[in-house]
């Protein structure tokens, strides 16, 4: 049985290094989105995963799939037509100067998608586990409708369905995103969010938290997370990342996952960072990794963490990572030492 992802994959650009965009005379391209985030690192695991997106019918796109291929994800239910590609600009931060991220993506073939492009009772055919964010109901109205179907129906079909609820404020606005985000969480068994997305998104803060300061409390995450499965009664799990923002260079690193009343805490990483974008899919995918197998919810928050922790020292958006060397730091080999 497979795990289905549904997202927009875009063409990372970035300059080399650490430079800035004014001083870029030249840029690094590789691929990049939520969801295909999610689908790699569960294949890097053995996973057997579907990738649903939109993408052109040409070369750039075509270089895009076979990435994606490479990696061992099943891109047999991606809509090729006409149209464009989105993009993204990375500028890597560094120390206290913050990354910066430019979207160009407006009319791409991914947000063009619509109910009636996508046959959502055959492309869930052979799926236990759907897995969507919130970053793609914001592409469009006709996404947001896609994505609400597929919902629905893996739901119908007891399919479990994980969703990240990553608010991004360059794509809508925390009215329309609550609107929108409200109706598909009802269709949700796990829920994953972040220490900002779920205060942008549903109002609902964790008491004791700042996040600017980097002061984050677990235990004002677990009444969080006691709020959100009491307003979303099908919600059965719901973890978050902390991420101390040391700087742009050096984060603490830590999750919860809450279920009814237990709360479960990883351990603390700090974190040398490389690249963080990816950091909360590689957790995501850590996580369905881990439920999916039958880790207990103690053992599943851990290897997430680990999983997440790992990424964020690998450059682009992927998660190169294998399940053993997630195990190796979960259970507290962080040494470094090479592995001969």
């Amino acid at each position: 049985m497979a795990i289905l992802t549904f997202g927009e994959i875009m063409l990372r650009l970035q300059p080399f290094g650490y430079k800035r965009f004014m001083q870029a005379e030249a840029y690094e391209a590789v691929y990049g989105g939520g969801e295909a985030n999610v689908a790699v690192s569960l294949a890097q695991m053995g996973e057997q995963v579907k990738y649903l997106t939109g993408l052109p019918d040409n070369r750039i796109a075509d270089k895009c799939v076979n990435v994606l291929r490479g990696f061992g994800v099943d891109t047999g239910a991606i809509v090729r037509r006409s149209g464009r590609m989105g993009i993204y600009f990375c500028e890597k931060g560094c120390a206290q100067r913050a990354s910066e991220i430019i979207y160009d993506r407006a009319g791409s073939v991914a947000a063009g998608l619509t109910l009636a492009d996508v046959d959502v009772n055959a492309v869930l055919d052979g799926v236990e586990w759907f897995h969507v964010t919130g970053i793609t109901p914001a592409l469009s109205d006709g996404v947001a409708e896609l994505t609400l179907a597929l919902a629905k129906a893996a739901k119908e079909k007891g399919i479990t369905v994980s969703c990240d609820i990553n608010y991004r404020k360059k794509l809508w606005s925390r009215e329309k995103a609550n609107k929108v985000m409200t109706e598909l969480v009802k269709y949700v068994d796990v829920l994953i969010s972040n220490e900002e997305d779920v205060k942008d998104v549903f109002g609902i803060q964790a008491e004791g938290s700042d996040i600017t300061g980097g002061r984050l409390s677990a235990e004002g995450y677990g009444k969080v997370a006691r709020e959100v499965m009491k307003r979303f009664p099908g919600v059965k799990k719901t973890a978050f990342t902390l991420r101390e923002s040391i700087s742009a260079s050096v984060n603490g690193w830590s999750a919860v996952l809450c279920e009814g009343e237990s709360v479960f805490k990883s351990k603390n990483y700090v974190i040398d960072i490389v690249d963080r974008v990816g950091g909360g899919d590689s957790f995501g995918a850590g996580l369905i990794y881990a439920l999916k197998n039958g880790y207990s919810n103690a053992e599943a928050i851990e290897f997430a963490t680990a999983a997440s922790c790992i990424k964020q020292t690998v450059e682009g958006d992927f998660n190169i990572v294998t399940v053993a060397e997630v195990k190796r730091l979960a259970e507290g080999d962080g040494s470094g030492r090479i592995q001969r």
